[in-house]
Order: C-alpha cells, then sequence, then structure tokens
C-alpha cells in the first residue's frame, strides 16, 4: 500500500466531518499547515483501529475538480 497524503485543505467534508475524523482525533483539531503524511503500515494500523470501533474512520473526500 503506498503512502496517503492528507491535507485538509483539499477535503469536500471540511469543516462538517472535521470531528469524526481520526485525523482531527490524532492531532486534537485539523492540521493547519503541513499535511499528514500516512505510510502504508500506518493505513492498515488506523483501518483496523478503527475496524474494531477503537478510533473514527478517515473521513478524507478529496474535492472533484469542476469540468464545467
Amino acid at each position: 500500500m503506498d503512502s496517503l497524503r492528507i491535507d485538509c485543505d483539499s477535503c469536500a467534508v471540511r469543516g462538517t466531518g472535521c470531528d469524526g475524523c481520526v485525523i482531527s482525533v490524532l492531532m486534537g483539531s485539523r492540521p493547519d499547515e503541513e499535511p499528514v503524511v500516512l505510510d502504508g503500515d500506518e493505513r492498515r494500523a488506523l483501518t483496523a483501529l478503527a475496524g474494531h470501533g477503537l478510533l473514527p474512520p478517515l473521513r478524507m473526500a478529496p474535492r472533484r475538480e469542476s469540468t464545467g
């Protein structure tokens, strides 16, 4: 599994889904500066913890580019 770059500024649900996102839980709030980068092992660990209800899931939803 490749690394995942989480940039809250590019998240379509920013502001409305932050409270239930694992990044907000782990960081205490959404990151304001640098994006968070998770490697494959970190992603698998967070997915396993979320799957057992120990952490909320990642709610990152990349914004779609307008084609109009």
